[in-house]
């Protein structure tokens, strides 16, 4: 395990971004097959795979990297572990990085399936998914921000992602199924 360790502190860029999008793509799959996926040539409750690979495209080319740099930004400008500083970085990355991200999984998920309107998602599940946001990652962040060291964090966000972007595909899909 110390050589892993060593590694990914050697290697933090590609570690952090490689496993954040694993986890990303990770979630997609797991809402596929445990609460039912689109409806597929292959039967009622397929994966998707094109699908998974969106989710992939987004996690990689948007989320992972934002969050690696967006992570040690908000660690020089607010410095610690300590109550005010994790406090502070969480209200901070509540207000700037939560509607960024949550912003980003729906319309550039819309986009890569080529919608008519790219914005649509985004403007029927936005303000749901921030609210249910605000909870989850306020707490998490918290806890990411006071334990997990900073060469880390956008991994260790990366696994707390998972939970969140299974909830985000599930809505997604779910309010896609009703149009159907």
């Amino acid at each position: 395990m110390k050589w892993a360790w060593a590694v990914f502190k050697a290697h933090p860029y590609i570690s952090n971004v490689l496993g954040y999008t694993t986890l990303f793509a990770s979630a997609d799959l797991i809402q596929q097959s445990v609460l039912g996926g689109k409806p597929t040539s292959e039967g009622p409750a397929g994966i998707d795979w094109w699908q998974t690979a969106r989710v992939a495209t987004v996690g990689f080319c948007f989320h992972a990297n934002f969050n690696y740099f967006w992570l040690r930004r908000l660690e020089r400008m607010l410095p610690g572990a300590g109550v005010k500083a994790v406090t502070s970085k969480v209200v901070v990355d509540q207000l700037i990085a939560a509607p960024l991200t949550i912003s980003a999984f729906y319309i550039g998920l819309s986009l890569l399936e080529n919608k008519d309107d790219p914005l649509e998602d985004w403007r029927q599940k936005f303000l749901s998914s921030y609210k249910a946001g605000v909870v989850f990652w306020s707490t998490m962040q918290a806890v990411n921000f006071a334990l997990v060291p900073p060469v880390a964090r956008t991994v260790f966000l990366g696994g707390i992602s998972l939970a969140f972007t299974i909830f985000l595909c599930h809505l997604r899909q779910q309010s896609d199924q009703k149009l159907e």
